[in-house]
């Protein structure tokens, strides 16, 4: 049968349904254009399979309201890829979560751009979870806030990986804690230098732990300064010691106080020379006690001076000995008188 010789031609309900494959597939766009969405739901998904790219192309976007989900989860990624972007973008989120892994890798990046905010939310964690790298850095600022935890924390470690700086700084608070900690740990430097401090408050402990020293090398200043208590409390050793010294002397003195000794006694003397006066008196006796011989000698003598004499009692005999000349200048009168019999027999001469 000819596609001419249909009765009452192409405008009733089964004229279409009525084709073979074949048939349908020799259609002209400007047929296909006339497609009602009633007529695109009668149709079999073997005849919309049979679609050519040119003339999925070519379907209004008023018809494509009819596809069912069964006739979308059947299209090739051939017909997938044919789609507009206006098509894509009025898809129904039905149609859109009816697509298969294979078939959401096939959306292009510009028509993955346009998919509305509630299009995206209503991805399934398995379609998110399948996008390529160039199609997470394709999403917007706008669409990747509307994220929900649950699609974020089920991304690959390699898509989020490729997440643009300018829509990481857009994520909430609440996507970032819900990122697990191997996601975090793949984060790249330029990342987590373009966080928000808001940000990385919001990260867990468990996710700051897991950090690499290149990442919170990769901290700025304003970053280091906005990490929670608890935060700095679950640094690694090795963390505190990659921390800036430009970050160190931002750090807070509730920060430096809640530091462990064993974070304390690994800092490097730079970062020691580094921490400003107020934070050098914020440290508590137990910081002072198990700073390593090296660290004492390295303190700055106008920081030295506002040690208590609580700090220099509990300073020991090893680091008492190793204090220069120049710092024990520096130690205030009322101090002198805290210093005990068994530091003072640990004197040297010189001293």
């Amino acid at each position: 049968m000819a596609v001419s010789s249909v009765s009452g031609g192409l405008s009733s309900l089964t004229a279409y349904s009525s084709l073979t494959t074949d048939q349908l597939a020799s259609l002209s766009t400007k047929q296909i254009a006339t497609l009602t969405s009633a007529q695109v739901s009668n149709l079999s998904t073997a005849q919309v399979n049979s679609f050519t790219t040119a003339q999925i192309a070519a379907i209004t976007t008023s018809a494509l309201q009819g596809l069912t989900t069964a006739q979308t989860s059947t299209l090739t990624t051939a017909q997938v890829a044919a789609f507009t972007t206006i098509e894509i973008a009025n898809l129904s989120t039905a149609n859109l979560t009816a697509l298969t892994t294979d078939q959401v890798s096939a959306i292009e990046t510009v028509d993955l751009a346009a998919l509305k905010t509630a299009q995206i939310s209503a991805l399934t964690t398995a379609q998110l979870g399948a996008l390529l790298s160039s199609q997470i850095i394709s999403i917007t600022v706008t669409q990747i806030a509307t994220l929900t935890t649950a699609q974020v924390s089920n991304m690959t470690t390699d898509q989020v990986a490729s997440i643009e700086t300018a829509d990481l700084a857009a994520m909430t608070t609440a996507q970032i804690a819900n990122l697990t900690t191997a996601q975090v740990a793949n984060l790249t430097t330029h990342q987590i230098a373009s966080m928000t401090t808001k940000e990385v408050a919001a990260l867990t402990t468990a996710q700051v732990a897991n950090m690499t020293t290149a990442q919170v090398v990769a901290l700025t200043t304003s970053e280091s300064a906005a990490l929670t208590t608890a935060q700095v409390a679950n640094l690694t050793t090795d963390q505190v010691a990659s921390i800036e010294t430009a970050d160190i002397a931002a750090l807070t003195t509730a920060q430096i106080s809640n530091l462990t000794t064993a974070q304390t006694a690994n800092m490097t003397t730079a970062q020691v020379v580094a921490l400003k006066t107020n934070a050098v008196a914020a440290l508590t006796t137990a910081q002072v006690a198990n700073l390593t011989t090296d660290q004492v000698a390295s303190i700055e003598t106008a920081d030295l001076a506002v040690l208590t004499t609580a700090h220099v009692a509990n300073l020991t005999t090893a680091q008492v000995a190793n204090l220069t000349t120049a710092q024990v200048a520096a130690l205030k009168t009322s101090v002198i008188s805290a210093v005990t019999t068994a530091q003072v027999a640990n004197l040297t001469t010189a001293q």
